[in-house]
Parts: structure tokens; C-alpha cells; sequence
């Protein structure tokens, strides 16, 4: 099913003030006032072009933009805080969440319901409050919703609790046919199961409740040491990581931090390997265990520590304002010793990259156990993910795009066959049936087939309608 989005002709300013009786919220065309501040999107690389945006303050508001955009033949897309975005949203219209950001939390049932535009700081925050958390990932800036459908792999309780994904109880949606539904295991269990995993590809989520865990701390942070001990800091990594208890978390970065003000003094410009670390568990034990990388190599910095769960961000310390990048990412099945060869080979001293960071997260756990209630996270069972990302303005595009390629096509030899859609590129022509796996996908496009037949969710990692 081809679409040329790029020639749907403009939106009229009389259809837009239509729309505009209709709802609470904001319709914006371009050259209005606010529409280029709520096109703006988290890397400063890519652009976003819709011929309406849409600012919703009610469900409402999301029900009367999918009946106009229907009517209209026009593609929908979901913008929080646009940390992925997948095209440039050419006639489309574009639903704007972040001001349905409520936040509440069941301290009783140990639950979090949020709104469709709640970031996970916000959840984390309030959470904490009631001594429970999220199984929020690395940088709390993320819009939940997006994080959660596309999997949401938690680099401080994942490897205990499995996805995020696997811990929604309900979803409140609205389909392309502008109806709300209410989703769970009993009420749909086909949508329940497909939207967990699926990413936006079958609805806006208008709100969603999941699971909160009584985590008031952790033992966590990273060891930052000399790039030129990459060798030994990885095999070392390596050999240690799997004999950890799942209650430990952790992945190993190279990176080459930009002279930049924004970068701690102690890193800025400097060529690093770091080991990143999450223990839900005692210091003492912590410590125990953290004391065999720590003897590797004197450390640039050491930041592993005892910690509020509120400054669970500060173990990857990623940044918090929009950034001009570009990553990707794979997943491993395995990482025996030549593959770890070659990753050294292809990030470590004396190669010219413009990588900045070649992370590889450590899986296994809960990870790979199918949750009570089933879902359609394709990611089950592979031990590692590995992401690269390049940093540098949009005249160096292909240059960042080689870089990452270059990482990424090397561990070609030990990639696994199906894919992380949250560490998918923006641009990235990913087939979605080897994102999931041929059965998986079937069971994707049959069920796209029933509650999106036109593919209006389409700007995405696309299932299409199954014929």
C-alpha cells in the first residue's frame, strides 16, 4: 500500500477554523503563531512539515482531528516530545499531546495512570513520592506513551521486571475510526496485544495505566575510564556481567564527549569507555560485586553510588535538551570473543568516527520471559542491543549516517533477526516484518486490518494491512 503523502495539497484556512469550533484545544496552520514551536521535534536534525498540528486539551479534541483527518484522507501522526519521529509528516496532520501530561499514581495498587503527553520524569518524580517506581528508560525527557508502546527497555529495572510494555494494564485509545475504547486483556485483547510493542501503529493512546515497583533507591552510576583501555574494559565487561544477579543492570559505552560546556569538565573532549550500572540491592552487595571492574583501570570518574531514585538519570547522564544526531541500532544474539574483537576494531582507539556514543546493553532476565499477559514486543530472547550514535549539524549527515553504518554493518556476523522498533532511525526503510518476525508481523497486519484498514497510522515503523 504506496502513499505519496507530499502531494495531499494544503490545509484550507476554512476547514482549519472548522476544526477549530470543534475543539478546546489549538489548530495550527503553517505560519501561525505556536506552530513552530509545537513542531519542533527532540533532534535538531529533522524537521517536521504537517499541514494541521493539533494541540488537544481533551479526548474529545483527539476524536474530532482523527474524524477531520479521515475525512480528509490525510495520515495522522502522534508528537509528545518527538525524541522519534519517522518522516516529515508531509500533509499530515499531527496530534500534539503535552498538555494531557495528568499524572497519578495508586500508591495502594501500585499503579501510575497517565495522560497521553506525561513524560517520565514526571512519572518518576511522583512515583517516588510513594517510595514506587517506573521501569522508566535512560533518559527521563521521553514521552511515556511512545517509550512504553515501542517496548520500553529499562536500563535500571528491566533486567528484573522485563519490558515496560509487559506491565500495562489498560489503554485508553482512540481508533482510526474515531471511537474510544477502552483496551485490556478482556475488553480487546487483540488491540491489548498489539498496541504493546506495536508502537503507533494502531490508535491514539489517549492514557495508560501500568505497573509501579516499591524501588525508593538504588546502587547505581557509571565508571568513565581513558579510551585507550577500551580492550580491557570491555572483555573484562564481558566475562563479569553474566555471572550478576538480575537485579543488576548494566551496559558498557564507548564515547567520544564533544568539548562542549554542557559535558561534566571531568569528561568534556575526552575519549572514554564507560561501564554503566543499576543494582537493586544493598550498597555493601553493590560494591561487592562493582569492585572487580572497578580494579580494571584507574577511573577518569566514578559515579556508581548510592542514590535516590529520582537521580536514576544520572547514570547515563544523557542530555536533556534538543541535540543534532543521529543513532541506530541492532540487536545481538550473541558476543563471544571475536565479535568483541571487532567491536574494538571498529570503536576504539585511533578510529576516525563521528560516533559519539557505541553502546551495548547487557539483556537476559526478565527480558526474555513472555509476561502473564502476552504481548507483541518482538525482542524476547536476544542478549544484547547495541547503539551508535553520531552527533554534529545536518551538513554532516552522511557523514554521522557512515559512521553509524560502519559500527553497525561490522556486527553484521552476530546480529540477531529481529529489531528494537524504539532504536529504529528516523529514516530508516525498515521493512516492519523483519522487525518483528514473519509471524509476529501477520498477527500485526491482521489486526492493523481491522482497527486502521486505511493505514492512517502510517508514519511510524509501518504494519500494513494485512490484504
Amino acid at each position: 500500500m504506496a502513499f505519496n503523502d507530499s502531494s495531499l495539497p494544503p490545509v484550507s484556512p476554512e476547514d482549519a477554523a472548522s476544526l477549530a469550533t470543534a475543539v478546546a484545544g489549538s489548530v495550527l496552520l503553517p505560519g501561525a503563531a505556536g506552530y513552530d514551536e509545537e513542531r519542533a521535534v527532540w533532534n535538531l536534525n529533522h524537521e517536521l512539515v504537517p499541514a494541521m498540528i493539533v494541540v488537544p486539551q481533551s479526548v474529545a479534541d483527539i476524536q474530532a482531528a482523527i474524524v477531520f483527518a479521515a475525512r480528509q484522507q490525510r495520515p495522522v501522526m502522534v508528537k509528545t516530545t518527538g525524541h522519534q519521529i519517522v518522516g516529515h509528516a508531509h500533509g499530515a496532520v499531527v496530534i500534539a499531546t503535552r498538555r494531557m501530561n495528568d499524572v497519578a499514581i495508586d500508591a495502594a495498587r501500585r499503579t501510575a495512570r497517565v495522560g497521553a503527553g506525561a513524560i517520565l520524569s514526571e512519572v518518576v518524580e511522583k512515583a517516588a513520592k510513594a517510595g514506587l517506581a517506573p521501569l522508566n528508560g535512560s533518559n527521563l525527557t521521553v514521552g511515556v506513551s511512545g517509550y512504553t508502546l515501542g517496548g520500553g527497555l529499562s536500563p535500571t529495572l528491566g533486567r528484573a521486571h522485563g519490558y515496560a510494555a509487559d506491565h500495562v494494564r489498560s489503554l485508553d485509545v482512540v481508533t482510526a475510526d474515531g471511537e474510544r475504547r477502552h483496551v485490556d486483556a478482556e475488553s480487546e485483547p487483540d488491540l491489548f496485544w498489539a498496541m504493546r510493542g506495536g508502537k503507533g501503529n494502531f490508535g491514539v493512546v489517549t492514557a495508560l495505566e501500568f505497573d509501579l515497583f516499591p524501588v525508593p533507591r538504588l546502587y547505581g552510576g557509571a565508571i568513565y575510564f581513558a579510551g585507550e583501555r577500551t580492550a580491557d574494559v570491555l572483555r573484562a565487561w564481558a566475562d563479569w556481567h553474566p555471572g550478576t544477579p538480575e537485579t543488576m543492570a548494566t551496559s558498557i559505552a564507548v564515547m567520544r564527549m564533544p568539548p562542549i560546556p554542557e559535558v561534566d569538565e571531568a569528561l568534556r573532549g575526552k575519549f572514554l569507555v564507560a561501564v554503566r550500572i543499576a543494582y537493586n540491592g544493598t550498597t555493601a552487595d553493590g560494591e561487592r560485586m562493582v569492585a572487580p571492574l572497578r580494579a580494571i583501570a584507574p577511573a577518569v570518574l566514578d559515579t556508581v553510588r548510592d542514590m535516590p531514585y529520582t537521580e536514576v538519570a544520572s547514570i547515563h547522564n544523557e542530555p536533556t535538551d534538543p541535540v543534532p544526531y543521529y543513532e541506530r541500532g541492532i540487536m545481538l544474539r550473541e558476543f563471544p570473543a571475536e565479535a568483541q574483537d571487532k567491536l574494538i576494531e571498529l570503536v576504539g582507539p585511533n578510529v576516525d568516527t563521528a560516533l559519539v556514543i557505541a553502546e551495548l546493553r547487557a539483556l537476559g532476565g526478565a527480558w526474555d520471559r513472555e509476561p502473564a499477559v502476552p504481548n507483541a514486543v518482538a525482542t524476547r530472547g536476544l542478549p544484547y542491543s547495541l547503539l551508535g550514535v553520531a552527533a554534529g549539524p545536518l551538513p554532516m549527515e552522511q557523514q554521522l549516517k557512515s559512521s553509524v553504518a560502519a559500527m553497525l554493518d561490522g556486527m553484521k556476523p552476530w546480529q540477531a533477526d529481529r529489531r528494537y522498533v524504539n532504536n529504529l532511525a528516523p529514516d530508516e526503510a525498515a521493512d516492519a516484518a523483519s522487525i518483528y518476525g514473519a509471524e509476529r508481523y501477520a498477527r500485526l497486519a491482521s489486526i492493523k486490518k481491522r482497527y486502521d484498514p486505511t493505514n492512517m497510522f502510517r508514519l511510524n515503523h509501518n504494519v500494513i494491512p494485512a490484504a
